[in-house]
C-alpha cells in the first residue's frame, strides 16, 4: 500500500514540475511584452501579432546586429 501511495505522490510531483517547465521555459508568451520604449538599434518590422483573446496588437522590432527581437504593444 505504501508503494502505491508513494507512486501517486511521485507522479504528482513530476506532473507539477513538467507544468512549471512548460510555462517558464518552453512557452515564452509570459514575457513577450518587453516594454514601451524601443531600445536603440532596433528596427520596426512588418510583423504584428494579435492576441485572439484580448485583441491587443504587438509589434515586433528586430536588431540586425545581434539578431534579438523586441516586442511592444501597439495602442
Amino acid at each position: 500500500m505504501k508503494f502505491v501511495i508513494g507512486y501517486y505522490i511521485l507522479e504528482g510531483i513530476i506532473l507539477f514540475v513538467c507544468i512549471l517547465l512548460g510555462y517558464f521555459i518552453y512557452d515564452k508568451r509570459f514575457n513577450r511584452n518587453h516594454g514601451v520604449k524601443v531600445p536603440n538599434g532596433y528596427q520596426s518590422t512588418e510583423e504584428i501579432n494579435i492576441d485572439p483573446v484580448t485583441g491587443e496588437k504587438t509589434r515586433v522590432y528586430y536588431n540586425p546586429v545581434t539578431g534579438e527581437r523586441f516586442y511592444k504593444k501597439d495602442k
